[in-house]
């Protein structure tokens, strides 16, 4: 049984730690971001450095009480803010964020966890390289929460998601030992691969504090298309084209449904919006180190697929600015979503060759739960799909109150169709605790006894992110 972050328990950690590590709770250590819960207060630490926080959780594991990791505090599945038991002590890794190195021989990067992940791009940047890593919140989301969610982004087709771009991690376990394994190699067959338990583990099985991370040689030449297609299916079959005339020069695929540009218009009237009218539409970012002529062969698969009919209409980034430009319209989308109101939001994955299918059925929400409006978007490339449900336009007080009382029958719907098609309710955000039971529905009984089996063993008093991943019964 977890106790509370008392008086005496925060006395107990002034007696060996400075000052500097206590810090005000502040509402977003408390807030969900969209709303969904509210976390306890308890005490904030702040601390710098491994041994700071290996003292904290070998303290925290003999008096009893729960910890929860803070990072960047964007996720959206609630594994950051703990909304019910005993006060925790609020772990927050922004004064561990020291960018160490970038070595080229090794070609790798190693930062500690508070890291912001727009810092850990700048430092790859400066050295002639890339961290290829990318998402709308990489601003303010720490490489510690993107390996504790194991992150995708829009480059996954290319470079894979964050456990692919980590070859080595530091962490403190739960016993409050420190779990060194911050290697460079690309090979190490020692044994049961502690790194990648730990990434994905969302702050459950422990602290990640440091990585090494893979830093790439950046494309020499690169190109990015906006196009107009008829339906998901045409962005499916042009994915597979894309992929067998320029292989791993394909580094974004992305799918968006015309309601995410109409969403702009409603709370972005000052953004440009190129190809406005259209219903489906791909981005697609190519780039390439070889020198080889990537125009060419991107404009051949453009008039291919022009004259089959597949593409209507097509954009192309003139510069890297209109590069940018391109890319911050898909960027832009999800505060876009947050702006207009979502009654449920979805983060599912699916083969890529059932994309089609789950998008068709998952659209008979509006026949089967009212006039609803669809935003559905997401990577093609890794078949990972946002489909999110919003109340009509204009949509009044009674009649939103009663479309949201469909909200889990409708997450149910879609979280059902995704497993139907042989996928997941979770991609890239993790499980979090909003997600939590429904790893009791959809997981694996196999596979969710062994993550009880292995959770009772690092963690035996469950002090680590409790009710996180595993919901407390299943903890039991």
């Amino acid at each position: 049984m977890l106790k509370s972050a008392s008086p005496s328990f925060a006395a107990s950690l002034r007696s060996v730690l400075p000052e500097s590590v206590f810090g005000e709770i502040q509402p977003r250590h408390r807030d969900e971001p969209r709303g969904h819960m509210r976390g306890k207060a308890g005490v904030l630490l702040l601390p710098s450095s491994t041994e700071q926080i290996a003292e904290i959780v070998r303290r925290a594991a003999a008096a009893r009480v729960g910890i929860v990791p803070f990072g960047g505090g964007t996720g959206l599945v609630g594994g950051q803010v703990l909304p019910s038991g005993p006060d925790p002590v609020i772990l927050s890794m922004e004064r561990y964020a020291r960018i160490r190195e970038v070595d080229l021989d090794d070609g790798v990067l190693v930062t500690d966890a508070g890291a912001i992940l727009a810092d850990v791009q700048s430092a790859a940047s400066d050295a002639g390289r890339i961290f290829p890593l990318s998402m709308a919140s990489e601003g303010s989301c720490q490489i510690g929460g993107n390996l504790a969610t194991n992150a995708g982004g829009m480059q996954v087709v290319r470079y894979g998601t964050a456990r692919d771009l980590c070859l080595g991690l530091e962490a403190v376990l739960p016993d409050g030992s420190v779990f060194d394994g911050l290697h460079r190699l690309r090979k190490n067959n020692t044994g049961y691969d502690l790194k990648n338990l730990l990434i994905g583990s969302e702050g459950s099985l422990g602290v990640i504090t440091s990585a090494v991370l893979r830093v790439d040689i950046p494309p020499g030449d690169s190109m990015s298309v906006l196009a107009s297609i008829s339906s998901p299916a045409d962005a499916v079959d042009l994915f597979r084209k894309a992929k067998e005339r320029l292989g791993n020069a394909v580094a974004v695929f992305e799918l968006i449904r015309g309601t995410g540009f109409d969403f702009l218009r409603e709370v972005r009237p000052d953004v440009r919006l190129p190809l406005p009218d259209s219903d489906w539409l791909v981005l697609a970012e190519f780039g390439d180190v070889t020198g080889s002529d990537l125009q060419g062969r991107i404009e051949g698969l453009m008039f291919a697929e022009i004259e089959a009919g597949r593409i209507v209409d097509a954009v192309v980034a003139q510069s890297i600015a209109q590069q940018h430009e391109l890319r911050s319209l898909r960027e832009m989308i999800p505060e876009a979503n947050r702006l207009v109101g979502a009654i449920a939001s979805h983060d599912i994955s699916v083969p890529i060759s059932r994309v089609s299918e789950f998008i068709e059925k998952g659209m008979e929400v509006s026949e089967l739960f009212g006039p609803l409006r669809i935003n559905c978007f997401g990577h093609v490339g890794d078949g990972n799909l946002h489909f999110n449900v919003f109340p009509p336009h204009g949509c009044g007080p009674e009649e939103l109150a009663v479309l949201r009382e469909s909200r889990e029958a409708i997450s149910e719907y879609i979280h059902e169709l995704a497993y139907r098609c042989h996928g997941s309710f979770s991609a890239e955000h993790g499980i979090g605790r909003l997600k939590a039971n429904e790893l009791r529905r959809y997981g694996n009984p196999a596979g969710v006894e062994a993550m009880k089996k292995i959770k009772a063993s690092l963690d035996p008093f469950g002090i680590m992110n409790p009710g996180a991943v595993l919901p407390p019964p299943l903890q039991d």
